[in-house]
């Protein structure tokens, strides 16, 4: 099951790369409709959720509060922010000055995702990892979720980029 998600995730850190890489920090940081995220916070989102969701499932602190990432990014939003309900206001406050401090994250986040995948106990899968839905979520479900999320923003950071820049 695991290489099939290890490359997907490569792919999700290639697209947002060349991405990054095609914009000027005030691009990336820049929403192109007020309703539209900016590269820079579907960058941070990715890298974000990756750590959190796979730190959870590691029953560990995720790298954001435990490495420092909160104080490198130093928003001006709560550690806790529930970021996926993130209104327009909230979003536009994501934006960084360096945008080597995304690729990092970035960096940081697939790297676990990555050891978690390789190290998997596939009896697991099934085991059940969040009954906080109908019907609960197993620990598959849960993965194939994180993994989705950030195929999804990789793809939407393309789109965003070509918004904000015509080339």
């Amino acid at each position: 099951m695991t290489a099939m998600e290890v490359d997907l995730l490569d792919r999700v850190q290639e697209r947002l790369e060349e991405t990054l890489d095609k914009m000027t920090v005030e691009e990336a940081n820049k929403m192109p409709h007020p309703l539209l995220k900016s590269v820079t916070w579907l960058f941070w989102h990715t890298a974000r959720e990756l750590d959190m969701q796979i730190s959870d499932l590691k029953e560990e602190e995720s790298m954001y509060k435990r490495d420092g990432w909160n104080d490198r990014f130093d928003l001006p939003l709560p550690d806790d922010t529930p970021e996926y309900k993130h209104t327009p206001e909230e979003a536009r406050q994501v934006t960084v000055t360096d945008k080597a401090l995304l690729s990092d994250y970035l960096e940081a986040s697939i790297k676990l995702a990555k050891d978690y995948l390789k190290n998997l106990n596939e009896d697991t899968l099934d085991e059940i990892v969040d009954e906080n839905w109908t019907p609960p979520v197993t620990h598959q479900a849960r993965l194939i979720s994180i993994i989705d999320d950030a195929v999804m923003h990789s793809g939407q950071a393309v789109y965003t980029r070509r918004l904000v820049i015509d080339e």
